[in-house]
């Protein structure tokens, strides 16, 4: 890691907690915290504009839920999330997960764990601290639990969520504009997720998008 300095937004809407990890983070070696966000819309704005390298996410927030946010920003490619958060239930951990969080702290960890979870997650890595390991365990080995969480089919031509998501819109016919409505995304940004899919897919037009996503599943067949 020598040399690197991995960029953080950290978004949490209690002022205190959030000061707290600001000045925390900031004392570990290599890692600066670049912004500061109290809500998740505050925090998919501010990552958009500094695409940091990772973002420290709480869950419970104002405006925009955590859940939701990291959705957005995992879903977009702009940057990996670890959540930390006062919650250890299966309706807060598997809903992170499912939205693309790569870590999953609660409060009561270490400095040296988030520093720890920060650099995996950085490196491409997952890290759950105890307890959400025990969750998911737990709910693995219980195929009866109505927390354990489905796991997501794998996406063909490594497309993010999202790009699998507008490659859908595009297989039921919609157009750019009617899936930024759907989406509720910009025509900027829809047209640069729309591009990317062609290129992974290699797919040359719509007609072969739409065919691409019914023969991988992603959109069903008349």
């Amino acid at each position: 890691m020598s040399g690197t300095t991995i960029r953080v937004v950290i978004a949490d809407d209690q002022r205190v907690v959030c000061d707290g990890l600001v000045v925390l983070v900031g004392l570990c070696d290599g890692i600066e915290v670049v912004g500061a966000a109290s809500n998740g819309a505050e925090a998919v704005a501010m990552v958009e504009e500094l695409r940091p390298d990772v973002v420290l996410m709480d869950l419970r927030m104002p405006e925009l839920d955590g859940v939701e946010a990291t959705r957005e920003i995992v879903g977009r490619g702009l940057a990996r999330v670890a959540v930390l958060t006062t919650y250890a239930d299966d309706e807060s951990i598997f809903p992170a997960l499912r939205a693309g969080a790569s870590g999953y702290l609660t409060k009561d960890v270490s400095a040296e764990e988030i520093e720890a979870s920060i650099r995996a997650v950085y490196s491409g890595q997952t890290w759950l601290d105890p307890v959400a390991q025990a969750r998911l365990v737990n709910s693995l080995n219980d195929g009866t639990s109505s927390g354990a969480p489905a796991a997501p089919p794998a996406l063909p031509d490594h497309l993010t969520p999202r790009e699998a998501e507008v490659l859908a819109l595009i297989g039921e016919g919609l157009s750019n504009q009617e899936i930024g409505e759907r989406l509720f995304l910009g025509q900027a940004t829809v047209k640069t997720h729309v591009n990317r899919v062609f290129a992974k897919t290699g797919v040359r037009d719509r007609a072969q998008a739409v065919r691409y996503a019914i023969a991988n599943g992603l959109v069903a067949s008349e």
